[in-house]
């Protein structure tokens, strides 16, 4: 009988100068190598020997940097019957396992003769024995599967671009992914946003090989990019404090730069094994002109293309080269996995990335805009593959006030002028960089600070640049500082405007549905809102399924969902009374509305009512939800992000009398151990009120049912919605009224109630989890009023709240306009009538 295929034999001391070596033989070459140490011998083998060592706790496992300090300490236990698995980072490469004592050979369990299946399903295809070549090593099919299993759904690194992250799906363990662009376009930038996601972000460790760039630029891009600071100026070594602060605190990042000089792909590839639990190695940049004195330039990038891409494979990470050139003969030469091409568009405000993988060619594409004087790219509205360059660029954020604001305080923000107070500074910054990142929650939490920051007496030089600066605050302070007239002006006419009716709001606006109402809308429709809806899920690259077969409704996730998950809040604050009383509208309809009575504790104020534009189809912008069947996956020990679907928790503990429970009506109805359902914005929620301290800790998930999740599946049909609304709340009217009658239906037929009710989908779970996130941002923002010191008198739905506040001053929390997640204020004196709808 034949013996397995085996390295000479050597002592310990010798093994551990090779571990690395030895470790990628058995990997890639399915070689083991007896090791000995006194009278204790061991076999270091391919994991096909023990395909159990594949699984994740299996048995105690080591990095290779720590394998190799502690090797002779893992050779006894090896040797004691005690299988030691060693990892290449998170990935198990190879195991140390025991060897018979009587004869030398492996011990019963792991040995198998030539030819035949080990206890895995490998087989090793014939050879001749006295060649000194390994055996070709074949799986079954079982192994490729058990191994998939294995492993769960990959969360690898990522780019921290929602839209470009979409297209590519993440960067691939294994894989090398080229970034080509022209020089000037900004490749280096996606190289540096994907290791300032993975290290700073994900605090995982990150290997940047720069090859041009040296560690001073990298850290001053980063930086700029972090901290919104111009660039050239950083170049000059000019940091403001708040920059020197951020600093400090990436001083412990894990991320290591080696840009030595001589740096080959093969320099590269010697190093990144002695990196403990490497997560991504980025390579900066290959130079397509020849340069002598950059090894990764010219006829040489092809052969530095394979060495890299080997790179991958081996180390099982993914490998991240940027290219400055899009020439198509050069990138057909260097032969990447997947290529990430970056193309400029008419619109100088955009980039278009088209991402492609060498068996399916193109598979996605995505728009970025670049923001070059801060060293990085911000995340545009996508694009689905084919869509034409010069798109129109999408309706900027913030008001004129605020980016006029923003440009005159550039020049101190920046550094070039002096004089402001750091804390003045600061927020001013802030400004700017939210305005750049399209960040309408930061902005939103900064209209606070900005109106303290404008109504300070600030000495101001007298020059150009001093007196914009003065100007614009000045504007600033007119408009939104308390009991101004520019301020109660812009609320009432945002609250009175006949253009924008009061019973505008989509989320009390829903009609019951009908037959026909599952049809698409006619040629000529002010907006074919269900066409949108099912283009929208139509165009996913997770193909999405749209209807649960009627035979499986009655089991698994599906009698577990129901409309209480919306978390939608019922509430009143508990020192106010609140009765319902008689109200005859002017058509004679009579109804009854709320009438709330505020105590004297609370002193002098007026009723503030906050109406909240589009609740529902402003959520579609980013619902966590799982576009794919729900598997049962039990109890878990923590929420993975990766994942989406309903989770069975314990009700956490909600102490604050001033702020609703965050689940809202959905603790009013628990099970009999006192444990509710909910969708995955909840669980986010939840996790977030944790991190901040809000909540003792997170509540335990007894039961789930999830799949992996996707937070895009309708963004295309809010980014629809969201321009059809600014043209019709403009016109009013009949075209208007149809905008939102059908806007209701399309997201309604995501789950008719009725069985009799046709309609092309049927998921329970993605409208709960569309309801949800309403609920979630709804709650959100009223707790950061509370916090900023309002008082919340009443919370309900996804679209109306109730604060004590001074004449005409609505919380700064809120935005007053007529966009989605925009609001309309109005202020009633104490004991009036709540109004609603047509009121």
């Amino acid at each position: 009988m034949s013996q397995p295929h085996e390295e000479a034999a050597m002592n310990a001391t010798e093994a551990r100068t090779e571990l690395f070596s030895l470790v990628k033989r058995a990997e890639l070459e399915g070689r083991t190598t007896l090791i000995h140490k006194h009278r204790e011998r061991v076999l270091l083998a391919p994991l096909d020997r023990l395909p159990a060592a594949r699984k994740a706790d299996a048995f105690p496992s080591h990095a290779l940097s720590v394998a190799q300090k502690d090797l002779g300490e893992l050779i006894t236990l090896a040797a004691q019957g005690q299988p030691q698995v060693l990892r290449r980072s998170r990935t198990p490469v190879a195991v140390l396992l025991p060897v018979d004592t009587t004869s030398g050979a492996p011990s019963s369990d792991t040995t198998a003769h030539a030819g035949a299946a080990p206890a895995g399903g490998a087989v090793n295809s014939p050879h001749d024995q006295n060649s000194d070549s390994a055996p070709r090593r074949l799986a079954t099919l079982g192994d490729a599967i058990g191994s998939m299993l294995a492993s769960g759904p990959t969360s690898g690194p990522t780019f921290g671009l929602p839209g470009l992250d979409a297209a590519t799906g993440g960067l691939q363990s294994g894989r090398l992914t080229l970034v080509a662009a022209a020089p000037n376009v900004g490749g280096s930038l996606l190289g540096l946003a994907a290791a300032r996601q993975t290290a700073l972000v994900d605090n995982q460790r990150v290997l940047y090989a720069a090859s041009g760039p040296n560690q001073a630029d990298i850290m001053r891009r980063i930086i700029s990019a972090e901290t919104g600071g111009d660039y050239p100026r950083l170049k000059q070594g000019h940091l403001t404090t708040h920059e020197q602060q951020v600093a400090q605190e990436l001083v412990q990042a894990p991320l290591l730069i080696d840009d030595g000089s001589e740096l080959t792909a093969e320099a590269i590839m010697e190093t990144a094994p002695y990196v403990q639990d490497l997560a991504l190695v980025v390579v900066d940049r290959l130079q397509a002109t020849h340069n002598a004195r950059l090894p990764l330039s010219g006829d040489r990038l092809p052969n530095a293309s394979q060495v890299l891409a080997s790179l991958a494979r081996a180390l099982h990470v993914p490998v991240l080269a940027i290219v400055d050139s899009a020439d198509p003969t050069l990138l057909g030469l260097l032969d990447a996995e997947v290529l990430v091409t970056l193309s400029p568009t008419q619109d100088p405000s955009k980039v278009q990335v088209t991402v492609a993988e060498r068996d399916f060619g193109a598979i996605g594409s995505a728009y970025l805009s670049p923001d070059l004087l801060h060293a990085r790219f911000l995340d545009a509205t996508a694009a689905p593959l084919g869509r034409t360059a010069g798109e129109e660029p999408a309706r900027s954020l913030g008001s004129a006030m605020e980016r006029e604001l923003a440009e005159a305080a550039l020049p101190y923000t920046s550094g070039a002028q002096q004089g402001l107070p750091a804390s003045v500074t600061h927020v001013l910054a802030a400004l700017r960089t939210a305005l750049a990142n399209g960040d309408q929650e930061v902005l939103d939490e900064l209209g606070p600070s900005l109106a303290e920051v404008a109504a300070a007496p600030l000495q101001l030089s007298d020059t150009a640049e001093g007196r914009r600066l003065a100007a614009a605050l000045n504007v600033y302070s007119t408009a939104v500082s308390a009991g101004t007239t520019g301020q109660s002006a812009s609320v009432q006419s945002a609250a009175d405007s006949g253009r924008v009716p009061d019973e505008e709001d989509d989320a009390e606006a829903e009609a019951e549905l009908q037959p026909g109402d599952e049809e698409d809308e006619p040629e000529g429709a002010p907006f074919p809102a269900l066409k949108l809806l099912k283009d929208a899920v139509g165009r996913s690259k997770m193909h999405p399924i749209r209807v649960i077969s009627i035979e499986d409704r009655e089991s698994g996730p599906w009698p577990l969902i129901s409309e209480h998950m919306d978390g939608e809040p019922r509430w009143v604050h508990p020192d106010v009374a609140s009765t319902r009383v008689a109200y005859i509208r002017e058509n004679g309809k009579r109804v009854r509305r709320d009438q709330l009575d505020v105590p004297d504790a609370f002193g002098e104020g007026v009723l503030c009512l906050i109406d909240r534009n589009g609740s529902y189809p402003s959520a579609c912008s980013a619902v966590p939800l799982a576009p794919n069947k729900l598997l049962h996956t039990g109890s878990l020990e923590a929420f993975d992000k990766a994942s989406a679907g309903i989770y069975l928790i314990d009700i956490p503990e909600w102490n604050r009398t001033d702020m609703p429970h965050p689940l809202g009506r959905i603790i009013d109805r628990p099970d009999e151990q006192g444990r509710v359902w909910v969708t995955t914005p909840h669980i986010k929620q939840l996790v977030k009120l944790v991190r901040e301290g809000h909540l003792a800790a997170m509540p335990a998930i007894h039961d789930s049912w999830t799949g992996k999740a996707n937070e895009s599946l309708f963004k295309p049909f809010y980014e629809a919605a969201r321009k059809a609304r600014v043209e019709l709340v403009q016109a009013g009217g009949d075209p208007y009224k149809a905008y939102k009658t059908r806007l209701s239906i399309a997201l309604r037929l995501l789950w008719p109630k009725r069985k009799e009710q046709r309609s092309p989908f049927w998921r329970p779970d993605w409208r709960m989890s569309m309801v949800a996130e309403a609920s979630v941002r709804h709650w959100t923002v009223a707790f950061k009023a509370v916090q900023e010191g309002h008082q919340l008198i009443a919370l309900r739905n996804v679209d109306a709240a109730v604060f004590w506040t001074p004449a005409n001053t609505p919380p700064g929390t809120y935005r007053i306009g007529t966009g989605f997640g925009e609001v309309k204020a109005k202020f009633i004196k104490p004991g009036e009538m709540i109004p609603e709808g047509d009121d």
